[in-house]
């Protein structure tokens, strides 16, 4: 008896340790995206508020973490699709 509940504890433990792996990379590809459209609202104001030279250069550096987000949201559904499979 004592047997079949450690088989089971181990055979658990074993999908739940599976199933995490499979979520892990969504959750990291998400978490950029965020940072990423952080740092896009940031470069944003800060380009509202510059004066011309800056604020093409933060313009251009919103832009640029805009294209990271996507690619990063992109790469997050990608797993979390892989994960649902």
């Amino acid at each position: 008896m004592m047997i079949k509940k450690l088989l089971m504890t181990i055979v658990a433990t074993t999908f739940a340790v599976a199933a995490f792996a499979q979520v892990e990379p969504a959750v990291k590809e998400t978490t950029k995206a965020t940072a990423e459209s952080v740092k896009e609202a940031g470069d944003s104001v800060k380009a509202a508020g510059s004066s011309q030279p800056n604020k093409s250069m933060d313009k251009a550096k919103a832009h640029i973490h805009k294209a990271k987000a996507h690619a990063h949201r992109h790469q997050a559904k990608k797993a979390a699709d892989g994960a649902a499979h």
